[in-house]
């Protein structure tokens, strides 16, 4: 089974200066920073999902992409933009949830095989409208009509889009996207995209779904499924279900989960073969806005708020270095914490950290970022130690995946 990560334009500094939290001055970001399958050793996935929606935008607005690297994407290719190793693949799509709110998608079939093909893609999803619903005992006749709607809408987009992309000479290969709100609905749609022609199809609009939905949905789409047909998994990892996705044809997915995770899940920030730990967080005094306001207001010192946040950064070192205690550190973060909250009722993390200072699970990790950062992995502070950290979950996500294969 294949992974795919999709593209945000996330990457970090090879030469940032974790002591002093500063880039260098001399950094371009395009040119010197570098993606995740550029600083493990070992790659992370084995595909990068580019959207369209990221690169050129959608009714919500711009994309994530400045007008110079969306030119660059398109003058280079994407294997050359992503500076990709060659047994990394490449899979663009739509990205329907940008689009999600509107009446129609707001992309034509042509604009979108010229993005899929224009920029090198070795396959495409095709035009799809998401369904904002799931009802495993809808039927044809029960279900919403807007979800029938935008059922066809998919279908139809698909069956074009086939249509075209058959007009090129190319390698590139179609893949069907099928909208369901049902096990059911899931199977009529991979039914008829397998009527049209298509060899790969992915399903989406599945990302809320529970686990035990997904898989009833591939249950169903079982009694449909040619010989042959693969499924695609958009937004979705569920490690402890992939073997018996594969069962069902599933033969790759995509989500930015574990990297997300890093730094937007409350305790599960840093993952490991078996567990996930929470990371310890030292924000900078100026990026916490609780702490900033109780300054403000002088109800905290700001010079002690400094003082506190570097005694958090030296006891954190010298407790990796072997030169403070855990209880040090503890100590340490447990005055910085009183210092950030401001008498607000925030929860505190203490105990978590106990658990994550105790196990020390960056010291055992074999991915070439832990064993170089050493503590700065673990600690929740900027994007650079946060990215970093996202970067490590995903190796062990491709670790997990490869002992199932």
């Amino acid at each position: 089974m294949r992974f795919y990560f999709p593209d945000s334009q996330d990457l970090v500094s090879p030469t940032y200066d974790f002591i002093h939290d500063e880039y260098s001055p001399f950094r371009v970001r395009q040119r010197d920073d570098r993606y995740a399958h550029e600083v493990l050793d070992e790659k992370p996935y084995d595909g990068m999902l580019v959207s369209k929606a990221i690169v050129d935008g959608s009714v919500k607005g711009t994309g994530k992409y400045s007008e110079s690297q969306r030119n660059r994407l398109y003058r280079l290719g994407v294997q050359k933009f992503f500076r990709l190793p060659e047994d990394v693949v490449t899979l663009g799509d739509c990205g329907a949830f940008n689009y999600v709110d509107e009446d129609q998608p707001p992309y034509t079939v042509e604009e979108v095989l010229d993005f899929y093909i224009g920029c090198g893609f070795q396959a495409g999803v095709s035009i799809d409208h998401v369904i904002l619903a799931y009802d495993r005992d809808a039927t044809e006749i029960s279900a919403e009509s807007e979800w029938k709607r935008r059922q066809s809408i998919s279908l139809e987009f698909g069956d074009k889009f086939l249509a075209a992309s058959q007009s090129y000479i190319s390698e590139f290969e179609p893949v069907g996207a099928a909208q369901g709100w049902s096990p059911a609905s899931y199977a009529r749609s991979v039914k008829e995209l397998q009527s049209m022609g298509y060899k790969r199809i992915a399903l989406g609009g599945m990302v809320p779904l529970k686990t035990n939905d997904i898989l009833e949905c591939l249950h169903e789409i079982d009694n449909v499924r040619a010989p042959g047909t693969e499924i695609h998994l958009l937004g979705i990892t569920r490690v402890e279900a992939m073997t018996e996705f594969a069962r069902h044809g599933v033969t790759s997915l995509d989500s930015t989960s574990p990297f997300r995770q890093s730094f937007m899940d409350d305790r599960k920030n840093y993952h490991t073969d078996d567990d996930a730990y929470v990371a310890i967080r030292v924000p900078q005094v100026d990026g916490n806005p609780t702490l900033k306001r109780a300054i403000l207001a002088g109800k905290v010192s700001g010079r002690d708020a400094v003082a506190a946040e570097r005694e958090v950064l030296i006891a954190l070192r010298g407790f990796d270095a072997g030169s403070h205690t855990a209880d040090d550190a503890l100590q340490a973060l447990d005055e910085y914490e009183s210092l950030c909250q401001a008498g607000s009722k925030k929860k505190s993390y203490i105990d978590r950290y106990a658990r994550t200072l105790g196990d020390s699970p960056w010291r055992s990790c074999p991915c070439t970022l832990c064993t170089t950062l050493g503590v700065e992995i673990i600690i929740f502070r900027g994007t650079e130690r946060n990215k970093r950290r996202g970067f490590h979950n995903l190796s062990v996500l491709e670790r997990k995946m490869r002992k199932l294969n």
